[in-house]
């Protein structure tokens, strides 16, 4: 027992040793007007979340096998019911979802839904994904065109993967849906999600790589202090026109549920191939971390897209998307 005790004790001091060391995140000169985000799976609703909430600062969206905004109303039970892979008469209903977000947008809560006019969004499903129907991105689409019929929506249902974040050759295989969720598929699903969010690169790409990818500390941006749930750690890639004062742009990139750092290292940070793609466009790329909890139930380090961080979970009065928004104000790109 007291062998135990004494790892237990060792292992805290190393952790708040390690989480000591993760400096805060620089400020950096960044284009306000060019922030983006995107996501895949949990991350993908999370993405939505923060687009909708944001988007008179959010300039496009992209999302990998995610649902609606609200889809899941606040309840876990509506999340597994209609918002995963619900029967054909089971899923969500639009007309109430935007329902919702008028009157949030009304309240304040939200930002104006004029601010979605005119910004990308890309949607892609994969055929073979098991794991959320890809009705449910079809209704992303629908909810976009019925909230802001001048958004530039994009579909690309057709492709052959699994529930996973596709690359040309780097992760498991494509035909694999388990952590941590990066596929060699022959797809760059980064590539187009650049492409569609900010037309041409400045720059050729690369093979690999040339910035420096950060660790910071996600506990200096708590909304009010307020615990989010989040991981004592996130991650910042910084591509080296951007480290020398260039002028650049912001895109948050969400992981899945199952794929934050604490669940596979840094598969999701390093292998899904934002980062050479960045470098190509001059955009700073932010990388929040949930972590997993059993108070409240989130035994996957899912992001909130449910409410267990309260009544008001993707709202700007979200634990998280308050988080996230404090993160983005540090670099240089301001949420609100």
């Amino acid at each position: 027992m007291r062998l135990v005790a004494t790892a237990l004790a060792v292992f805290a001091l190393s952790a708040c040793a390690g989480h000591a060391a993760d400096a805060p995140l620089p400020a950096l000169k960044l284009d306000p007007a060019r922030t983006t985000v995107s996501g895949l799976s949990s991350g993908a609703y999370m993405a939505q979340q923060v687009h909708v909430a944001y988007s008179d600062h959010i300039s496009g969206a992209a999302f990998i096998a995610g649902g609606p905004y609200h889809c899941a109303q606040g309840t876990l039970q509506t999340a597994l019911a209609q918002c995963m892979n619900p029967a054909a008469d089971k899923g969500p209903t639009i007309a109430t979802l935007a329902a919702f977000a008028r009157a949030a947008a009304a309240a304040g809560q939200i930002a104006p839904l004029a601010g979605l006019a005119g910004d990308a969004v890309l949607i892609l499903h994969g055929k073979a994904d098991q794991t959320v129907g890809a009705s449910l991105s079809r209704d992303s689409a629908e909810l976009y065109r019925a909230l802001a019929p001048q958004a530039r929506v994009r579909e690309d249902l057709a492709r052959d993967f699994t529930h996973t974040f596709p690359t040309v050759a780097a992760g498991a295989s494509c035909d694999t849906s388990a952590p941590p969720y990066v596929g060699r598929c022959g797809f760059d699903a980064a590539q187009e999600i650049f492409t569609t969010l900010y037309g041409k690169p400045s720059h050729a790409v690369a093979d690999q790589a040339s910035g420096e990818l950060r660790r910071f500390d996600q506990d200096a941006y708590r909304d009010h202090g307020k615990d989010a749930f989040l991981a004592p750690t996130g991650y910042l890639y910084v591509p080296t026109t951007c480290a020398t004062g260039q002028p650049c742009a912001l895109h948050i990139a969400f992981h899945g549920c199952q794929q934050n750092a604490d669940t596979v290292g840094e598969a999701f940070v390093r292998e899904t191939g934002y980062n050479r793609w960045a470098d190509a466009y001059d955009v700073v790329v932010l990388y929040p971390q949930t972590r997993s909890s059993l108070v409240p139930l989130n035994p996957k380090g899912c992001w909130d897209w449910w409410g267990y961080g309260g009544a008001h979970y993707d709202t700007r009065e979200g634990l998280q998307l308050g988080a996230v928004a404090a993160m983005a104000a540090a670099l240089g790109a301001p949420l609100r």
